[in-house]
């Protein structure tokens, strides 16, 4: 369950799914093509996580998962995705 939004005392969202139903709206993209599951977001975690700590710079984990994004959105898993990070990082 959500946090409590004090603004408007009622049980909100978590703020990842409110922001990508903000900008599915602003995009008029649709929001389910958008929202991530839990698994998803374990796994996109996990290897945001991979970037930061094996490249030693943690501005790779972003920038990470936006290539992750391009590459699902031109056809790639996320399950593939994961698998191609984890043998580049030497921990398949």
């Amino acid at each position: 369950m959500g946090k409590r939004n004090a603004r408007e005392g009622t049980a909100t969202m978590d703020w990842i799914t409110e922001m990508t139903l903000h900008l599915a709206s602003a995009t008029k993209l649709d929001a389910a093509d958008l929202l991530l599951d839990a698994d998803a977001k374990e796994t996109l975690l996990d290897l945001a996580g991979i970037a930061a700590h094996t490249s030693g710079d943690r501005t790779n984990a972003p920038l990470l998962c936006h290539v992750l994004g391009r590459a699902i959105a031109r056809g790639a898993t996320l399950d593939d995705c994961a698998r191609a990070v984890h043998d580049f990082a030497g921990d398949a």
